[in-house]
């Protein structure tokens, strides 16, 4: 995953300020809600929640990098991340939220997103990496290796979700397993890329007024 600038006029990053709500609009748009969304999405503008019951991940990878964009005023910012990335991931009762304030003529608008809410029909994502600012959960990985320099990470040979993107320090930390699983996640990020994205049982509001968020 490449950490990608992001920008654009107000309107434009409340049209795609989250990976899911992207790819929600697409799915309602041209009937593929129950389908698989075959692309990479990247996030605009601003820090978006995740929650979720559960999150089932296969080469699990995660290396320090730098989220950069500009802020909703326009301004260049640049934020340290911890990037985890899957090869493969199937998420449990997912909530996604972002709160975009001071809309003119409305105040604040939060977008809430949730999905895989129906039983045995989690989230499913291929290929995603996450830039997280903030992370509480319990985690259990499997045969993991703690301390290998993000340089050493495997090459991808056509199999995502385990190699680090350029922003990333070569030498910095990095760690490594061959499976995940998540369980009461509560995270922040700045982005979100997939490369695909199945959204069963998708449900997306927005609500104006006070903030309204995952937690």
């Amino acid at each position: 995953m490449k950490s990608q600038v992001r920008g654009g006029t107000r309107w434009k990053r409340f049209a795609v300020v989250m990976v899911p709500s992207v790819a929600a609009t697409a799915a309602i748009g041209v009937g593929l809600a129950q389908g698989a969304l075959a692309a990479s999405f990247s996030i605009s503008g601003q820090e978006f929640k995740v929650k979720a019951d559960s999150l089932v991940g296969k080469d699990f990878v995660q290396y320090g990098s730098v989220a950069s964009g500009k802020d909703l005023h326009g301004k260049p910012f640049a934020e340290p991340v911890a990037v985890s990335g899957f090869s493969e991931a199937w998420i449990t009762n997912m909530c996604q939220s972002v709160v975009t304030p001071d809309v003119p003529f409305i105040g604040n608008v939060s977008l809430e997103l949730r999905a895989g809410t129906a039983e045995k029909k989690p989230v499913y994502a291929k290929g995603i990496y996450l830039d997280v600012s903030s992370l509480k959960t319990d985690a259990e990985f499997g045969n993991i290796d703690i301390g290998v320099a993000a340089g050493q990470l495997p090459k991808s040979k056509g199999k995502p979700g385990i190699q680090p993107d350029t922003q990333a320090n070569p030498y910095g930390f990095a760690q490594r397993a061959e499976d995940a699983t998540l369980t009461g996640v509560e995270q922040t990020a700045w982005a979100t890329t997939a490369a695909t994205f199945k959204l069963p049982d998708l449900k997306l509001k927005l609500h104006t007024g006070a903030p309204k968020e995952c937690f």
